[in-house]
């Protein structure tokens, strides 16, 4: 972090920033087929937070304070979007953030699971058929209001 040269302001900061996810971030782990890998599917871990273009500045307070992730457009709802996929950074950044600094609302079940995605991605879990439908499961039980392009049944069949 940069510009945080207290303590306090940095408390101040990372309470905010978790208050402000809390309430419009999300926590997101898909899946694509792809035939090219041995067990037919990739995994694809996510942190996102969306804003109207015009409050741009919180998106910007973020990145600085991650010092990771990028911006993309998002045309489906015309918003900006602060996002980071990378896992090495959601590991060693997003994930010890959210654990110092918890949710309050029931999101924090969503980003438990998330973290424990992750921690099985970096053992390298996802690459082993078993432990890959574990994550699907899991993965399934995050953002009940979300939408899926495929059921859990589905993509456990592209499985080999």
């Amino acid at each position: 972090m940069r510009r945080y040269n207290t303590p306090t302001l940095k408390r101040d900061v990372a309470n905010y920033l978790s208050g402000y996810v809390d309430g419009e971030g999300c926590f997101s782990v898909s899946f694509s087929k792809r035939e090219k890998l041995k067990i037919g599917l990739e995994v694809k871990p996510s942190f996102a937070v969306g804003q109207n273009y015009d409050r741009r500045e919180v998106l910007d307070l973020m990145m600085d304070y991650f010092g990771c992730g990028f911006m993309r457009r998002d045309y489906a709802d015309k918003t900006l979007k602060y996002e980071i996929r990378s896992l090495d950074e959601l590991l060693e950044k997003v994930i010890p953030h959210f654990y110092s600094f918890p949710l309050k609302s029931s999101k924090q079940k969503d980003f438990l699971l998330f973290a424990e995605i992750c921690k099985k991605m970096k053992n390298l879990k996802h690459l082993q058929i078993d432990s890959l439908k574990n994550i699907i499961d899991l993965a399934y039980q995050m953002n009940g209001s979300g939408k899926r392009k495929h059921s859990r049944e589905t993509l456990k069949r592209f499985l080999r």
